[in-house]
């Protein structure tokens, strides 16, 4: 699927496992060699190199002598209500629950699914560029240089066009050198939308853009200028400009998005900001964008012998860089790539919290990239006023609950009730705070956010639940994403596991967190309704069921009655031979009934799984299929099998991201893990390091992976051996590793290590580093 540039795969893996020892104490700049390239023509948005600064996006495209770079800003969003406004309050989850009691499925469906089906809420596109250049022009290649984020356009000629996304400020910059082009023309999206009918378009779930209702866009032009001002929905307006600086070497583009979000008048904002960036040129500009980019990559790095998966590694840590930044919108479905044909984008670019936002958001933890992820926490504790509402008005609780599919606001946009409207989906939106306190060890940001937020999520989920007849705690309303669709079948008897394990995760990462805090009485109550939730349901073999009645029997995406495993860690092979009969038997089960129905994502998330419980081979075989099947040739997960192979009934091709993220996190289950083996001790972690790798993966390395505690993790691999490792401590007190080193005693750089068990333990201070070498 990849070709790196001039270099033949035997050559790649021969050289990586060359420079393993001498790189792997020093987090490295992504290789050239591993950059994406794209030889021409590419005729589809969704194929197109992908550039961002997290506040805007643009994908570059084109064949012969025509480029495209499609436009795109993450705040662009039309939050019209379809149908009812704020239906939410009157068709509430408890008279919800009462009807589906009385088994009025179809009017439950027509109050929680509606509201989905009108055209807004939405993402919106931003138009496009078009480059013509001169007939004698023909383009050669795209290329993603992805050390310094640039966009690099080839022609068979030699004349070249350079672009960066500015990571320091909100323009991008273009420059063409070697030809001047002979029309540079912006689009409206609307304007696209047309062009798309005449047959100029590509594949997208999305409904047309006409449908949409806005007046034409207002277009203008100047000498050197062009831009056009969008008249949206509930007062929105925004503005696409560029400008261009000619001399005899150089054509100078330089273009930014405005909205009324930034100013009262966005073109004049827009204008200054253009002129303000040719003022400078290309190369001012550029020198503080490559001095971020540069301190992007020296936070952490790997290397492994597998030329497609380092491959698809490098770039998802550059789409964290490219399209999720502080104080900028967090990644929906499709980041900062809206669909450019006409349409609006799959599944309305929207923020999906039954899977999709939580496992673009779990990759970042261990790889460093703690301001990139803090977009989405920022994101949702800013919007915990209106979740304060949704709570009371709609579930009748006290504290917060974000929606299961949400908007840029925050409000609900239906769909399926089941799960767009399961209270849990919140639980598992909090694990990712206690996440992120986890691996950065950042007590400020627990006592000041992680805990607060979650503990507002938790007092909703108490005020959900009720006592049995056998006193465990039950939800009115039960399900287990996406099992059964929207059927009937759907509703599950409470709890279902998927409820079960979510709900108990949330109250036993409160227990650590107010332990943390020294909120002895409030952990005491956390305790004790994780305990009252009762255990999981299995069958007598051990496999997890979807709830206490009810098995899984055909092949399905979402890992969901299994999530207890991964990521959620509360059944795992440590804690005894009860639960290695758990995984046993729920893995056996689950690849009896194949994979026909899976989606990318599930190849990821199980590659993450298999690795969570040792499963070196499974992890890769998961991760290999996902890699060489389920992602276009620039890199994008697109949900259903591209080579027709068989892997999955699926072959559509809507593309979202979380399926990248999943893969990069499997990559990381495999070379090193932190987890505690019984969730709510703090600081119970254990670090394995090299936890699950195949054999083909014999040489290996990687460098400032962290650990839960804030420790930087480094280590070396060769011919299937742990050769040495570094760790430098987060925070003071006791390190665990697990002694995984095949009889191999370390020789240790303190005397302080002592062996308990089957782990080696040492107290260290803040910042201070242990080294370990084996021979």
């Amino acid at each position: 699927m990849f070709k790196p540039k001039l270099f033949k795969t035997s050559f790649l893996i021969l050289n990586v496992c060359i420079g393993l020892s001498a790189n792997a104490q020093q987090a490295a700049l992504p290789e050239p060699a591993y950059n994406l390239v794209l030889k021409a023509p590419v005729r589809t948005w969704d194929e197109a190199l992908p550039l961002g600064n997290g506040l805007m996006g643009g994908l570059l495209w084109g064949e012969k002598n025509n480029i495209k770079l499609s436009l795109d800003r993450g705040d662009l969003w039309d939050e019209r209500t379809h149908g009812e406004k704020e239906w939410w309050k009157k068709y509430t989850y408890h008279k919800g629950a009462a009807l589906i009691a009385q088994q009025e499925y179809d009017t439950v469906n027509s109050w929680w699914d509606e509201a989905y089906n009108g055209v807004s809420p939405t993402k919106l596109p931003a138009g496009r560029i078009e480059f013509k250049f001169p007939e004698g022009e023909v383009l050669k290649n795209f290329e993603l240089l992805e050390a310094t984020a640039e966009g690099l356009v080839r022609f068979n000629s030699r004349v070249e066009m350079h672009a960066f996304y500015s990571a320091k400020d909100p323009v991008a910059m273009l420059s063409i050198k070697g030809v001047v082009p002979d029309a540079i023309q912006l689009f409206s999206p609307m304007e696209v939308y047309r062009k798309t009918v005449k047959g100029d378009g590509g594949p997208s779930s999305g409904g047309s853009v006409s449908k949409l209702g806005y007046p034409e866009a207002i277009k203008g032009k100047s000498a050197n200028a062009e831009w056009y001002i969008q008249e949206a929905a509930e007062g929105l307006k925004y503005c696409v400009y560029i400008e261009r600086k000619k001399s005899n070497k150089e054509t100078l583009i330089a273009l930014s998005i405005t909205s009324t979000a930034d100013s009262k008048d966005p073109l004049a904002l827009a204008r200054q900001r253009c002129a303000l960036a040719l003022n400078k040129g290309y190369q001012a500009m550029r020198k503080p964008h490559v001095k971020w980019w540069t301190d992007f990559w020296k936070k952490s790095s790997v290397q492994v012998p597998d030329t497609a998966v380092q491959k698809q590694y490098n770039l998802v840590q550059y789409f964290y860089g490219a399209a999720s930044r502080l104080n900028a919108p967090p990644m929906p479905l499709q980041g900062v790539w809206t669909a450019d044909n006409g349409t609006l984008p799959p599944w309305k670019g929207d923020y999906h919290n039954d899977l999709n936002t939580q496992m673009t958001y779990m990759a970042y933890q261990q790889s460093g990239r703690y301001d990139e992820g803090a977009s989405y926490l920022n994101f949702l504790w800013d919007r915990r006023d209106f979740f304060r509402d949704f709570a009371r008005d709609f579930y009748g609780t006290k504290g917060l609950a974000c929606p299961g599919v949400m908007s840029y606001s925050g409000q609900p946009l239906g769909g399926w009730g089941q799960y767009s409207m399961s209270p849990t989906m919140s639980a598992w939106s909090a694990h990712l705070f206690y996440l992120h306190w986890l691996y950065t060890a950042d007590d400020n940001f627990l006592k000041e956010k992680a805990y607060p937020w979650s503990s507002e999520v938790g007092e909703c989920m108490l005020g959900l639940l009720q006592k049995d007849s056998n006193c465990l705690l039950k939800l009115p309303l039960s399900s287990s994403p996406e099992i059964f669709d929207n059927s009937p079948k759907a509703w599950l008897e409470p709890n279902s596991n998927y409820d079960l394990m979510s709900l108990k995760m949330l109250f036993l990462s409160l227990k650590e967190m107010a332990a943390q805090m020294g909120k002895t009485a409030e952990a005491k109550k956390w305790g004790a309704a994780a305990i009252a939730l009762g255990d999981f349901h299995t069958k007598g073999d051990g496999t997890l069921l979807l709830d206490a009645k009810h098995e899984l029997t055909q092949s399905h995406r979402h890992l969901s009655n299994i999530i207890g495993i991964y990521p959620f860690n509360l059944i795992n092979n440590e804690r005894g031979k009860a639960d290695e009969k758990v995984i046993e038997a729920s893995l056996k089960n689950w690849d009896k009934l194949g994979s026909r129905s899976w989606v990318g994502y599930t190849f990821s998330w199980m590659s993450c799984l298999k690795a969570r419980v040792g499963d070196g081979e499974g992890a890769v075989k998961n991760l290999d299929i996902f890699v060489k099947a389920f992602i276009l040739r620039n890199g994008f997960h697109v949900n259903g099998d591209q080579t027709k192979s068989g892997y999955s009934g699926f072959t559509y091709r809507p593309f979202t991201l979380e399926g990248n993220f999943l893969a990069a996190q499997a990559l990381h289950e495999m070379l090193m893990q932190s987890w505690s083996a019984t969730p709510g001790d703090p600081h119970t972690g254990l670090i394995r390091i090299f936890a699950a790798m195949p054999k083909k993966w014999a040489d290996a390395s990687f460098t400032d992976l962290r650990a839960e505690g804030g420790h930087l993790v480094s280590a070396i691999r060769k011919n299937n051996k742990t050769i040495s490792f570094r760790i430098t401590a987060g925070r003071t007190g006791q390190l665990r590793i697990k002694d995984n080193f095949n009889g191999i005693e370390p020789v240790w750089n303190v005397k302080s290590v002592a062996k308990v068990g089957e782990a080696y333990e040492v107290t260290l201070n803040k910042g201070q580093t242990l080294k370990a070498t084996l021979n």
